[in-house]
């Protein structure tokens, strides 16, 4: 019994869910720290955006990471959960379609619960017909295509305020009602006793469960039959079909599946923000998620999450070195220039530092050493 206990591979499940619960803890207990420490609730609503970040990182994984096909469009599913859930919980649609205010006197309050699925599913159809005609390319004709999408998504929303007004065009969509579950407003502090949640508090616990949920959903995918078909269908398309693979059908899975973690993460940015407009899903945004994904590790959760934490949480925490540097010039050096140019820098040092990723794949690593190919060819 001892020996069973000790063996190799009980030590490493132990160990593994020591992590897994010390992760945990911390993660529960960090918002509360934080306040609790007075450092105010900017860096708690940094900690929001990174796990929105993070969602969409996960889903992006899906499709380049994955199945090995270049999205830099992606963005777009973002915002279609995002005006999905605007347009039918804020007063919007009810100010402009006397038909809709008729139905529906007391205004749109539609439930967060019933958005998530119909924001999911939009976005999977979506991603659908985008991979539809993109079936035969590969590499950089596939990524200007999807390029192209995003784009045409964002001059659609720019644009769709006449004749008939549904997106507000370039003045967004407000009023936008904040997440209620089970009759708690996420938008509102909350009391417990003597003890306070503050509204980015709450978004953050609940943003939190939604991207533990995505990552026990990646996992899965991973570690399925379709992961498998995925991985096959990126290390060489040719011989997977040769193999008997539908890649046709495991390529249109990978887009859906994948637009549909932008999806619910547009319905959460939208709640969490009350605001959305077309400058929030520009291409910027799309290159950044992609670089979330390749500078955490293709194809590796952990490394993914990694990747779009310190990508979304670094510019923030620039702000605090880019403020005194424009002090020191008298103002000559523009603050957010250079914040960017700060987080250019850090990522072009990371990537010559570590070419795979600060986490790659374990199946990266595993690369046979110079000397051992010297001595093979000379045996």
């Amino acid at each position: 019994m001892s020996q069973d206990l000790l063996s190799p591979g009980r030590l490493t499940d132990t160990r593994r869910l020591s992590v897994f619960l010390a992760s945990a803890a911390g993660l529960l207990v960090l918002p509360l720290l934080m306040q609790m420490l007075g450092v105010g609730e900017a860096w708690i609503r940094i900690l929001d955006v990174a796990l929105l970040y993070i969602l969409l990182a996960l889903g992006l994984n899906i499709v380049v990471g994955f199945a090995g096909l270049l999205d830099l469009g992606y963005i777009a599913f973002y915002a279609v959960g995002a005006y999905l859930f605007a347009l039918l919980a804020s007063p919007h649609l009810a100010a402009n379609f006397p038909a809709i205010a008729a139905a529906f006197p007391d205004g749109l309050h539609t439930p967060v619960w019933l958005v998530i699925p119909l924001g999911a599913g939009l976005a999977a159809m979506m991603g659908v017909l985008l991979g539809a005609p993109t079936l035969k390319l590969r590499g950089d004709y596939l990524a200007i295509v999807t390029l192209g999408f995003g784009e045409i998504i964002r001059v659609f929303l720019n644009n769709l305020d006449a004749p008939v007004n549904v997106t507000n065009g370039p003045m967004g969509i407000t009023q936008i009602e904040p997440i209620r579950l089970f009759g708690v407003s996420l938008g509102e502090p909350w009391h417990i006793g003597g003890f306070t949640l503050p509204s980015v508090t709450l978004y953050y616990y609940f943003f939190l469960a939604v991207v533990v949920v995505a990552v026990v959903v990646s996992q899965r995918l991973q570690d399925s039959r379709l992961g498998r078909a995925w991985m096959a269908v990126r290390e060489d398309e040719i011989a997977a079909k040769a193999m008997g693979l539908n890649t046709r059908n495991i390529k249109l899975l990978a887009f859906g599946l994948g637009a549909t973690f932008g999806g619910v993460s547009g319905v959460l940015f939208a709640s969490f923000q009350g605001f959305v407009s077309p400058e929030s899903f520009s291409l910027h945004e799309s290159i950044m998620v992609v670089a979330m994904v390749v500078l955490g590790g293709l194809g590796h959760i952990p490394g993914v999450i990694l990747g779009a934490f310190l990508l979304a949480a670094l510019p923030e925490v620039l702000r605090h070195v880019a403020g005194p540097l424009q002090a020191m010039t008298d103002g000559r050096l523009d603050a957010a220039i250079l914040r960017q140019l700060l987080v250019a820098s850090a990522m072009v040092l990371i990537m010559l530092w570590r070419p795979t990723g600060l986490w790659p794949a374990p199946a990266s690593r595993k690369q046979v050493p110079p000397t051992a190919q010297t001595t093979g060819a000379g045996s």
